[in-house]
């Protein structure tokens, strides 16, 4: 009797559950709404079937029970019942299955209409391609993939010269108009997944993939790898913005075409070094840093990274939390950079600087510190911390490691990498989080400082 009493129990449990629980689905925000139903459909056939079986247990528990004088008669089969549980179940299979297949039906056929855009994966970052003026996008091959073409593109293509590159982990389409997203990996499988949406397909490498949508609600929503890829999966999020088609364009002319990454000169070093003087009086002449005045060293770091800080100082995106004391003053600094040419070029003279050896100041287990580098941070920074453009992860070798610690306290805390515009930082966020101890950040800083 117990046991029928915990089954009972279990079952209303279960219904309550179901319809009480504040946890479900997000609110849609796209034209498949066909796969809410049919997923609730699955939800209500499974349901009924998880009742009835459950309470016809019970009831066999309590009308079958052994009693006194009672004797039980052996019945090996009954043909019956058996054909009345292969119809019900067939029926109710069908049931589930066959709605899924008209939805399918609609999931592969892409309405003319649909504008086109192009999803890359890569570890652990997502990156978008728009077609040009002429609507095409050109051909694509991983033997083209370097630093200055990290989408592959085949140079000798004319249709993919006005390609227009995102190497941001946001993207923006417009609302109300259907979009064919193809889908690229680069490296290992991954899969594109945003909520809202309720549409996800892998990206598998050596082949194109696809999915289709039409947003349908204004808002930010996340993007997901929703297949495990390798040791920084969780760390492999964006942001997809649904806005108006005004917005939209604005947000893609903001962006540069194949032809004009291709042609971009580097920033010019002997036009930095007067711009770098207001730079000097706290990282000093050679960029060797100056722990008195929390500056850290800036030699020997990379200009793409170097641009990226500079730019998110002087949008907000950094350096905008009280706790932020010595972020607070760059800000203002990096105000007087009045234009990304200004950026550019002082970042090229930091480039040219020597790359002098940083003072080793933390003390840290660096046996231990070497397992979780390897383990985490390796993946992006390079197993020699010299930093992967590709990755977006700046270099750490021979950086100060007082300032490397500083900024993964800041991670962990929530100081830095919580802006929106702050997209990569907002990954090191979810790193550092693993670091819960001051002890554990010392042991990886000090192995980082013995990499050459």
């Amino acid at each position: 009797m117990a046991l029928a009493i915990v089954i009972a129990l279990l079952v209303i449990g279960s219904v309550l559950f179901q319809f009480l629980s504040p946890w479900y689905f997000t609110p849609i925000a796209s034209n498949w709404v066909a796969i809410d139903d049919t997923i609730g459909l699955t939800f209500w056939i499974t349901g009924a079937v998880f009742v009835i079986v459950n309470l016809f247990v019970v009831y066999c528990i309590i009308r079958f029970r052994q009693r006194k004088g009672s004797k039980a008669a052996y019945e090996p089969e009954n043909k019956k019942l058996e054909w009345w549980l292969i119809g019900i179940t067939t029926v109710g299979i069908a049931a589930m299955l066959a709605p899924g297949l008209f939805v399918w039906a609609d999931f592969v056929h892409v309405p003319s209409n649909a504008s086109l855009f192009e999803v890359v994966g890569k570890q652990w970052n997502w990156s978008y391609r728009f077609p040009g003026k002429d609507g095409k996008m050109g051909l694509v091959d991983t033997k083209f993939i370097s630093e200055k073409n990290p989408f592959g593109i085949d140079p000798s293509d004319l249709n993919g010269q006005d390609d227009i590159l995102v190497s941001s982990q946001e993207v923006h389409l417009p609302l109300n108009k259907p979009v064919k997203a193809l889908l690229r990996s680069v490296d290992v499988l991954h899969n594109f997944a945003v909520p809202q949406f309720r549409a996800k397909m892998d990206l598998v490498p050596g082949m194109i993939t696809f999915i289709w949508f039409t947003p349908t609600r204004v808002g930010k929503f996340d993007v997901l790898c929703n297949e495990l890829c390798g040791v920084g999966h969780y760390v492999m999020r964006g942001k997809v913005v649904i806005e108006s088609d005004e917005a939209y364009q604005a947000w893609l002319s903001n962006y540069p075409t194949f032809a004009q990454t291709q042609i971009q000169k580097n920033g010019d070093a002997a036009a930095g070094k007067a711009l770098y003087a207001v730079c000097s009086a706290c990282h000093g002449a050679q960029g060797e840093g100056n722990k008195a005045l929390n500056a850290p060293k800036l030699s020997g770091q990379e200009e793409w990274y170097l641009n990226r800080q500079l730019i998110n100082f002087k949008q907000g995106a950094r350096g905008v939390k009280d706790q932020d004391i010595n972020g607070k003053v760059m800000v203002p600094m990096a105000a007087t950079l009045v234009s990304s040419a200004d950026i550019a070029n002082v970042s090229a003279y930091i480039r040219s600087l020597p790359d002098a050896s940083a003072e080793h100041t933390i003390q840290g287990n660096i046996s231990k510190g070497k397992d979780l580098y390897n383990s985490t941070c390796a993946a992006c920074h390079g197993p020699n911390g010299a930093g992967v453009e590709s990755t977006k992860a700046p270099r750490l070798q021979n950086m100060s490691d007082w300032y490397l610690v500083t900024q993964l306290n800041h991670f962990r805390e929530g100081v830095r990498g919580t802006h929106p515009k702050d997209l990569y930082g907002q990954q090191m966020s979810s790193v550092a989080s693993f670091l819960t101890q001051e002890q554990t950040i010392n042991d990886l800083v000090a192995y980082i400082g013995t990499l050459k």
